[in-house]
């Protein structure tokens, strides 16, 4: 049974989970309500990506422990497609593409399952398109086919724009993208929050997609756990301290030398460039 409208929440509770024989998350507690944009952010092999998998349903992610709910719907009892049905949408770190069909049929195809009408899906993608300054020519492409990968995650955000999900897990969508594209992308993230009541769980190794995607909260995830809670100060501490001394204020311990944000030896600051094409 759903909760009433008041109590809307995507709650997530000592959620454990493995990939084969190996445990990543170790009770992840969290909850994002409507309109509320929360970031996760954490050193590479913290459980980010993971963690945004378990909650969509991918194949072979095994949940040990722990429970996930929509406004009161067990999500873990769905296949994925009726986690979509129920309000949940994933933008992918890495969209696949999908030769010789486009993106306006998926979507068409989703609102179709969702009972809902399919008349105007088109002029909806274009005005979405126009939104975040994308080519609606991409609108009818074979989807995600041949394009870069920031060309890849607007066509996510068209989806999103499209669809009105509850919720969306956001599965670090400013990578590939340019300085303009980033703050068009999250601009629109931002007013999907206030006109629709989107609730955001954004998974970011950068604070520059924060600047405009304003979070009510930053979660620090490290060893599959929530190392650290704050607001904004806190992704900008992360940017000056690194991981480093954050997790070690919390009295965690991942591993990582001071000065050094994840394994691999770059330095306190953000690591690879945020605005590299991550299919290059």
């Amino acid at each position: 049974m759903s909760e009433s409208a008041a109590d809307r929440v995507f709650r997530i509770e000592g959620l454990t989970a493995r990939v084969g024989a190996i445990d990543i998350l170790h009770g992840v507690d969290l909850e994002v309500r409507p309109g509320e944009v929360h970031a996760v952010m954490g050193p590479n092999g913290s459980g980010k990506s993971t963690l945004s998998h378990v909650l969509m349903g991918r194949p072979g992610y095994e949940v040990t422990g722990g429970s996930v709910t929509l406004d009161g719907v067990d999500l873990l009892a769905l296949p994925t497609w009726q986690r979509a049905r129920a309000g949940l949408f994933l933008a992918l770190q890495h969209p696949t593409e999908v030769p010789g069909v486009s993106l306006e049929s998926v979507v068409a195809e989703a609102a179709r399952a969702a009972g809902r009408p399919t008349e105007g899906i088109h002029d909806l993608l274009v005005a979405e398109a126009t939104r975040i300054g994308f080519d609606e020519r991409f609108v009818s492409r074979p989807m995600n086919v041949d394009l870069s990968g920031g060309e890849k995650k607007r066509n996510e955000m068209l989806m999103l724009g499209a669809l009105e999900p509850k919720y969306a897990v956001l599965d670090e969508i400013d990578s590939g993208l340019d300085v303009d594209a980033l703050a068009a992308v999250s601009r629109r993230v931002q007013e999907a929050t206030e006109e629709d009541g989107l609730g955001v769980l954004a998974i970011t190794h950068f604070s520059r997609l924060l600047e405009v995607l304003e979070p009510d909260r930053v979660h620090v995830l490290a060893a599959g756990r929530i190392q650290a809670v704050g607001g904004t100060e806190l992704a900008q501490r992360l940017e000056v301290e690194g991981y480093a001394g954050v997790l070690a204020e919390a009295g965690a311990s991942v591993g990582l030398p001071v000065g050094v944000t994840h394994p691999d030896n770059h330095e306190a600051g953000f690591g690879e460039d945020p605005f590299a094409d991550p299919t290059a």
